[in-house]
């Protein structure tokens, strides 16, 4: 496929802001999608392009959440495990249920969460954590249950595990970060492969985009690192934001 440079120059900055507002706060494919589609980039190539430029950002920010002890591997190695198993499932029930039943459903949930998000000014930072095993197991079934929503849906997953982790499993808010943002390049890199394997994928241009991401991914996370969950808020309620109003537009353009 042959991609002019107004295709990288539309892409490549966006998704930088992207990878910022996903590694604060989860989301970011809300804007790197629409930028490939804005580009003029096929969907199955802009869902494909997309999740390669998405893993590079991921792979930056759980690493420099790693690298600042940040991740609760405890928490995060079943989680994995349980995400993978409900993306497989959610991506199954994409071939059997309307996502639009999905959409109408998040119309009247996320309104909900920002409301909680605005309430809960500390994102449930300073409550005392349940037991040790039943936080482990909350955490895993919050995996499983945002990881079918990832796969079925997709949007927003990031911010609805750092949200369910901090609300029910009690995890310090950037560690929440931290933990969701290995969870998710799990899911991220299974659908990659997927993409790749049946030649959906626009290599050179998701490099780049790629590239961008991991610097955007770099800077978000040092926000989340230097100011804790002061910066994750705010993000999360702008994520929600953008995720209600592309709702919205969808089904007013539809």
């Amino acid at each position: 496929m042959q991609l002019g440079v107004v295709t990288y120059l539309i892409v490549c900055p966006l998704v930088f802001c992207a990878g910022l507002v996903d590694a604060a706060a989860g989301g970011g494919g809300i804007i790197s999608l629409q930028a490939y589609i804005l580009a003029g980039v096929p969907m199955h190539f802009a869902l494909g392009t997309n999740k390669l430029s998405s893993v590079a950002g991921t792979t930056i920010a759980a690493a420099r959440y790693y690298r600042n002890k940040l991740v609760d591997f405890g928490v995060c190695v079943p989680s994995v495990a349980a995400a993978l198993a409900g993306s497989a499932l959610g991506t199954s029930l994409t071939l059997l249920i309307d996502e639009n039943i999905l959409k109408r459903l998040l119309l009247f949930v996320i309104p909900l969460t920002a409301f909680y998000v605005f309430k809960n000014k500390n994102l449930s930072g300073d409550a005392a954590p349940p037991l040790r095993k039943r936080q482990i197991l909350y955490a895993a079934l919050i995996s499983f249950v945002v990881g079918v929503y990832d796969g079925f849906f997709g949007p927003g997953a990031g911010t609805f595990y750092i949200l369910l982790y901090t609300g029910i499993a009690k995890i310090r808010p950037a560690v929440a970060s931290g933990t969701a943002k290995f969870v998710n390049f799990a899911s991220n890199f299974g659908a990659l492969v997927v993409f790749l394997l049946n030649g959906r994928v626009i290599i050179p241009l998701g490099i780049c985009a790629g590239a961008f991401g991991m610097l955007g991914a770099y800077a978000g996370s040092g926000l989340v690192i230097h100011r804790g969950a002061k910066i994750i808020r705010p993000f999360i309620l702008v994520v929600l934001a953008l995720l209600f109003g592309k709702i919205v537009y969808d089904f007013a353009a539809g």
